[in-house]
Parts: C-alpha cells; sequence; structure tokens
C-alpha cells in the first residue's frame, strides 16, 4: 500500500484529502507543519508527499529542500493562487508538480496517481522490468534498468519529473520538442500553459548534467520551438 504524506496547516484540507486519497487504497499520514513533514519522513516510509507552502514553523519550501536531502519521492506543492514566485522557487529546489487552491481534490487524485506511476518507473519501488537499456551521449549515461544517470562517470541524483525528462530527450537524441510535447509526454496530460513548468525542470536539471548550465552542451534550446538533447552520442 503506498502511503501519502498530506501536509497542511488547514486542518479541514487534510481531512478532505484523507478521505479521497484512502477511497483510493492509499494510507495518509497527516502533518501540520514542515519540521512534522521532515521528521515523518525521516523517520517512516512514504512514497509521496502533498505539502502546502504556506505554513508556520517551518513553510513548505524550506521543508521540500530539507526533504531533497533525504529522499527522492515525488513533491506535489498545494499553492494559493498568489504564490506563483513560490511555486517557480517550488520547482527550482525539487519539487515535480504544483495544484492551486482551491482544488478539486480528484485533480490532486489524479496527481497523485500521475507522480507514483513516474516514481515506480524510475525504480525507487519494486516494478515489472522491461528490457534493459542505456544510453550514453558524450558524457552522460542514463541507464534504465538500474534507473540511474552519471555524468562523466560520477552519479547524479535526479528526482522522477527530471528523469522522465532526461530519458524522453536522451532517447530522441536531436529531435526538437516543444514543452508543450515535454509536458504531456511526461506529466500525462494537455501542457494548458504549463509551459513554465517546464522550463523551470530543465534548469534544475542542466543544473545537474551541464558543466556550465548557462552555456549547455546537451539540452539545446531551439528558440521558438523548444529543447533537444544534442545529438553525437552512441545509444547501447
Amino acid at each position: 500500500m503506498y502511503q501519502i504524506l498530506v501536509c497542511d496547516d488547514d486542518r479541514d484540507i487534510v481531512n478532505a484529502l484523507t478521505i479521497y486519497l484512502s477511497a483510493e487504497g492509499y494510507r495518509v499520514i497527516p502533518a501540520y507543519t514542515g519540521a512534522q513533514a521532515v521528521d515523518i519522513v525521516s523517520r517512516q516510509t512514504v512514497h509521496l508527499a502533498l505539502m502546502d507552502i504556506m505554513m508556520p514553523k517551518m513553510d513548505g519550501i524550506s521543508a521540500t529542500t530539507k526533504l531533497r536531502q533525504i529522499t527522492n519521492i515525488p513533491i506535489i506543492l498545494l499553492t494559493a493562487k498568489s504564490e506563483d514566485t513560490d511555486k517557480v522557487l517550488g520547482l527550482t529546489i525539487g519539487a515535480d508538480d504544483y495544484v492551486t487552491k482551491p482544488f478539486n481534490p480528484m485533480e490532486v487524485v489524479a496527481r497523485v496517481k500521475s507522480q507514483l506511476r513516474r516514481y515506480t518507473r524510475l525504480g525507487s519501488m519494486k516494478t515489472e522490468g522491461g528490457k534493459p537499456q542505456a544510453i550514453t551521449i558524450g558524457g552522460i549515461t542514463l541507464d534504465d534498468e538500474s534507473k540511474s544517470v552519471s555524468v562523466d562517470g560520477e552519479p547524479v541524483t535526479l528526482t522522477p519529473t527530471e528523469y522522465s525528462i532526461l530519458k524522453l530527450l536522451m532517447s530522441n537524441a536531436g529531435q526538437v520538442f516543444s514543452s508543450a510535447q515535454i509536458y504531456a509526454a511526461v506529466w500525462k496530460e494537455a501542457a494548458y500553459g504549463n509551459d513554465s513548468t517546464v522550463a523551470v525542470h530543465i534548469r534544475h536539471l542542466r543544473g545537474k548534467i551541464e558543466i556550465e548550465p548557462a552555456d549547455p552542451r546537451y539540452i539545446k534550446v531551439v528558440w521558438g520551438q523548444g529543447y533537444k538533447f544534442e545529438a553525437g552520442g552512441k545509444m547501447t
């Protein structure tokens, strides 16, 4: 059974999400501050975290930063419309997605299912494996059997979303993908204006795999069209 951490200082929101997620067969672990969330994840098995941004004692941004130091589980931020800057910051420091309040609880459930599917494919949990495949382009190797990535022989830690974007681009090296195409392929839904979400994840991914993120060798922008992974490596 998947265990979902729901962290929000509004107990009514925690209770409502608990009802909907429990109905889908998930076990919900409640928390009401960011500090509680970090403590729970450090002591218990948690497969995904729903994290409010505005909370007392430790907000969702600070909690996400601390969680990324100890886990790569999917993190979905719960945000108000007025927190656009915090949304971008949250994605930059490692959150995987966000839902804007007021939200439809079924939308949250759908996003939870999508992130858990990606997390499962990444190999953080046991799944039925497909055909092993390693892709090497330049100094970057993506091993889809072990779900690992290395740069010049050194392992790098990616979130499930970052891994999915990198795998898409490396598997189709040289092909240009628009932000909408990347969003649809990775998030499994239409983009509907989520270009900035893709851009933030690309920027964060570059920070992990590029020597000079401001002058990338691998993930290139094709102005007015989208992104591509520079071809010229080999696939094994």
